[in-house]
């Protein structure tokens, strides 16, 4: 990967962004501590994902960590007694990483983890608020509570939950142990597993793939599908016929019909 700089007005260079055609990075950078996040690091994620949200431009967003051996490897401990050393700045810290957590579940557009070497804790809870995650085959996944005496919270356990079931959501937990990618794959914590050599040039092909396919279309699915997992007692119908609407009245939805009359590959606006 090409080096990245800090986003504009970010205050912080231990997270970076990049735009590079449809495809926003946000990545985590803090490689000598397996980039443990500090309170700055949540603060600055919140705003790039606010950035890349209002973006047209950016349609698919890629969410990784630097240094080539973790992913994020959850709260910097270094950071403790600065930034945790009171009730109300565990409050406080605890309440902006759940911005970020909430904020990328909810971020309007697909969302990909690509996940290098460690991903534990709070890294592995990050990776799940993602839509894909795609892992080299030396990734290790983990989430050590149970050896900490820590709580985890409902929104956190559902989404756990919703992608591999109670039954892995409980091994994971209860025995806090260390997984491999192959067990993630077989659990279907992630989509895919690559040779390290491999995993960027996946993702990226992934990402740009998305990236060049109907903007409104996707969107409306990835919100339909959340909708879906809540259970028909909750869903909002009338919010997801607005959707499909939507894309059957779009000027994308006449630019693939004649993209595909006359065998050329569409140009897709978002609108």
């Amino acid at each position: 990967m090409t080096d990245a700089l800090p986003a504009r007005d970010l205050g912080t260079d231990k997270m970076l962004a990049r735009k590079e055609g449809g495809v926003g990075w946000m990545i985590f950078n803090n490689p000598a501590r397996h980039n443990a996040v500090s309170m700055e690091m949540w603060s600055a994620a919140e705003r790039i994902l606010a950035d890349f949200a209002a973006d047209p431009e950016v349609r698919v967003l890629v969410v990784t960590g630097a240094g080539g051996k973790a992913f994020v490897s959850g709260a910097d401990i270094s950071k403790f007694e600065s930034e945790r050393s009171s009730e109300e700045a565990v409050a406080a810290y605890n309440a902006q990483a759940a911005r970020v957590y909430d904020g990328l579940h909810a971020f309007p557009k697909p969302t990909i983890a690509m996940i290098r070497g460690h991903c534990i804790g709070g890294g592995a809870a990050l990776s799940v608020c993602c839509d894909i995650r795609v892992c080299e085959e030396g990734s290790g996944f983990a989430i050590p509570a149970a050896k900490l005496g820590l709580g985890y919270a409902l929104a956190g356990l559902s989404r756990l939950t919703n992608l591999v079931g109670p039954a892995f959501a409980k091994e994971m937990f209860f025995t806090a142990r260390r997984f491999s990618a192959q067990e993630a794959k077989e659990m279907g914590l992630v989509n895919r597993v690559t040779t390290a050599d491999a995993l960027e040039a996946t993702v990226r092909e992934m990402a740009d793939t998305i990236a060049g396919n109907a903007p409104l279309t996707v969107t409306s699915v990835k919100r339909i599908i959340n909708e879906a997992v809540k259970g028909p007692a909750a869903w909002d119908e009338p919010a997801c016929a607005a959707l499909v609407k939507a894309c059957f009245d779009s000027q994308d939805y006449i630019e693939g019909r004649r993209a595909f009359m006359e065998k050329r590959k569409p140009v897709f606006q978002g609108r």
